[in-house]
């Protein structure tokens, strides 16, 4: 079987791909350029004529699986395939199989990095001694004081894999870490609490949701208001979750402390979507927090655990992302 890897992979986990096919194509996205879209997919597939295509931002759709009928399996190397069209996958019986958890670690870190800058105005001061603002007279120890994370309570709206990996952190600062999940589930010796009273109640709400039915929209004007004046607002997740003009209005009445964000509701921004970026008590970062060099190791390993399974048809029913294919 021939498979084309058009994802970042690490020497170490080619390697094991050369024992599970017996040809690799090696072209990944941050060798050749940005991502394939439908019609550059379609021609690359044409002719390398894989039997499993390995991806991380290549456009896959129906078009796409209609001129090209050789995939048996698609491996995308994302917690989440948005790059595919998944219902069209699963009319060409086509699995997929994705790569959840790759980036937990790389997301908790950057957060609670950013919680900590935010709290103790660390861009601010940066940009402060840049500008040679820092002159005799100033006194920037008193200027620039901020407030420490331990302590606080911190509230994980979702309980995943990445709001776990975020909450071990926080057991660090020894904080009173909250959080609102569906399905009602204890973990550990965190506190579960409803979605309003812990935004009414956390020093930190960070969002950690994927976007759904259930969650688009979920955080709107009435929870954002019932946050405590000195709170912090954070979202590493969705736009989508969020009510924007919502957030707006709640930013610049500076009815509390600000927001740490990392997603916009268009990628890249308008100048409309960047103005809430311009906000004195607002950091804002690129949709970088999941995206560190380990993560492409990560991602590799799970996948090629995954590929290898479902060579041997173990487990499919757990590493298929379209189980619907199955039947």
């Amino acid at each position: 079987m021939k498979v084309y890897v058009r994802a970042p992979y690490p020497e170490k986990r080619l390697a094991e791909l050369e024992e599970l096919f017996t040809e690799v194509v090696y072209e990944p996205w941050t060798e050749t350029g940005e991502r394939y879209y439908e019609d550059e997919m379609l021609e690359h597939l044409l002719k390398e004529q894989p039997d499993v295509l390995i991806t991380e931002l290549d456009r896959v759709t129906e078009k796409v699986l209609a001129g090209y009928k050789g995939l048996k399996a698609i491996g995308d190397c994302r917690a989440t395939p948005a790059n595919l069209d998944v219902a069209a996958c699963t009319k060409a019986g086509v699995p997929v199989l994705c790569t959840p958890g790759r980036n937990n670690q790389a997301v908790a870190e950057l957060v609670v990095a950013l919680i900590i800058m935010h709290l103790r105005h660390g861009l601010e001061a940066i940009q402060w001694v840049k500008d040679g603002k820092w002159v005799p007279g100033t006194t920037p120890y008193f200027l620039w004081m901020g407030h420490e994370l331990q302590g606080k309570r911190v509230g994980l709206v979702g309980f995943g894999a990445v709001a776990q990996a975020t909450a071990k952190i926080l057991d660090g600062f020894d904080c009173d870490v909250c959080y609102f999940d569906y399905k009602g589930r204890q973990y550990g010796h965190y506190t579960p609490l409803s979605l309003e009273e812990l935004f009414a109640t956390c020093d930190v709400v960070s969002l950690h949701l994927p976007v759904s039915d259930s969650t688009k929209g979920l955080v709107g004007e009435k929870l954002l208001r019932s946050m405590k004046p000195d709170a912090l607002f954070v979202n590493a997740g969705r736009s989508a979750l969020v009510d924007t003009p919502a957030l707006v209005s709640l930013l610049k009445d500076e009815a509390i402390a600000g927001a740490v964000l990392d997603v916009l509701d268009t990628e890249p921004p308008t100048a409309e979507d960047l103005a809430i970026g311009e906000l004195p008590n607002v950091i804002l970062t690129p949709h970088i927090c999941g995206a560190s060099y380990e993560v492409t190791s990560h991602q590799a390993d799970i996948l090629n655990t995954r590929l290898r399974k479902w060579l041997n048809g173990e487990d499919l029913g757990k590493i298929v992302y379209n189980r619907d294919v199955l039947a």
